[in-house]
């Protein structure tokens, strides 16, 4: 800086980054920096500032209330809560082949928009609760059991029992039932067969909802049947690992699979119990007894645990191991929500985010204090708000 007739002339230090207003700057007159320096001034010049300030805050808060009018629209608040328990007013069997049988019922409102619920396992069946998810005024509510599972016949059976078959008797029983579309809803096994039906039959299909995403890839396979899970819950891994003799343990699924396709129904049902009662203790965040008792149901351990070692064995039936993200670009198109608790380890998130990025244009909602299954209280809550949305999305856009 220097000085001289009336100028203050800065001058740019060597050791300081130079200022990008400097050249516009280059000299003030020092009556002009006394002037500004005068307390009237400083005073005119924060009233203008408080002025200002207030103008913008102003000008803050109608903005952001005009987004959050916008946003109330565009998105108004969606029930999380379960729905009451109903009945179904029409149910029936179904012969898909010569051999298999399946069974289906339909609840809620008959004239109402078409849901199919896919249930987990596979092998693992339908209950009551499953129609809870879903606004009964609404939603004409269909349930089936897979090949094989729950109230279907034969029990258990594994032949003629491919993801393929499945996602032909789902369009079937469309058919059957005169249902031209329709939502399609499914959580772990569910989550892969939704996604398989509706890359056969995108135009069949109006909405999506997704959780516990498993794609039946060998390293998910892995994580859960072959030790990965094991190091989370290894007291619920000791039971399902002694059973198998250590020579045979080098896989686990090709062991399970001997003594599940035995010729003794007792090894059998010991092979059953204790695979069920490995998923059904790592299914939630913190184990549910109840849930763990199914285990102890020979019936459905049977079923549960030889069709879901079957379909792991053949790897889903699918042409490859990332089959089903390889041809997102069929369903890429349906409005979908996919939910997954973060601690979920049957069916670990690694799934979901590979999903999420190969298929960004779907909503991805991520519930902190979960694990795999649809009954905690945070995937539940995003499973109907999910379907709400799509209730939302439907009525905005008429039939």
């Amino acid at each position: 800086m220097s000085l001289g007739s009336g100028l203050i002339r800065f001058k740019p230090s060597k050791n300081l980054p130079q200022s990008p207003l400097y050249p516009l700057i280059p000299h003030i007159h020092i009556q002009t920096l006394l002037s500004l320096s005068h307390p009237s001034v400083l005073a005119e010049r924060k009233n203008l500032v408080l002025r200002a300030q207030n103008l913008d805050l102003l000008k803050s808060e109608q903005q952001l209330s005009a987004s959050s009018m916008e946003s109330k629209n565009e998105f108004p608040e969606l029930n999380r809560n379960l729905y009451p328990d109903i009945e179904p007013y029409s149910t029936g069997f179904l012969k898909v082949s010569d051999l298999h049988t399946i069974y289906w019922e339909q609840s809620g409102n008959p004239n109402g928009h078409p849901v199919v619920f896919l249930h987990g396992g596979p092998g693992g069946g339908t209950s009551p609760s499953n129609r809870k998810f879903f606004d009964p005024e609404f939603y004409q509510i269909i349930l089936f059991d897979q090949r094989g599972a729950g109230k279907s016949t034969p029990h258990a059976c594994l032949v003629d029992n491919t993801t393929w078959d499945l996602v032909e008797d789902i369009e079937k029983l469309r058919e059957h039932l005169d249902i031209p579309e329709w939502q399609v809803f499914g959580g772990s096994w569910g989550s892969t067969l939704a996604l398989a039906y509706s890359q056969s039959h995108p135009e069949k299909v109006t909405g999506i909802v997704l959780r516990g995403i498993f794609l039946l890839r060998k390293k998910e396979i892995d994580w859960f049947y072959e030790g990965g899970a094991a190091a989370i819950f290894p007291d619920a891994w000791e039971p399902f690992r002694d059973l198998i003799p250590e020579n045979e343990r080098g896989s686990f699924i090709d062991a399970y699979w001997k003594q599940l396709n035995s010729d003794d129904l007792e090894t059998q049902y010991a092979a059953a119990r204790a695979w069920t009662k490995w998923e059904m203790m790592t299914a939630h965040l913190i184990p549910n007894e109840e849930h763990i008792k199914k285990g102890d149901d020979d019936k459905f351990s049977l079923a549960f645990a030889r069709i879901e070692n079957h379909y792991f064995v053949n790897r889903g039936f699918l042409a490859s191991d990332s089959f089903l993200l390889d041809n997102i670009e069929k369903i890429r198109h349906i409005n979908t929500i996919i939910v997954q608790g973060r601690y979920d380890v049957c069916c670990p998130m690694m799934s979901a985010w590979d999903l999420h990025k190969a298929w960004p244009e779907a909503d991805f909602k991520v519930v902190p204090d979960a694990g795999h299954s649809a009954n905690e209280p945070g995937i539940t809550a995003e499973l109907v708000a999910g379907n709400e949305k799509l209730k939302d999305i439907i009525q905005r856009n008429g039939p």
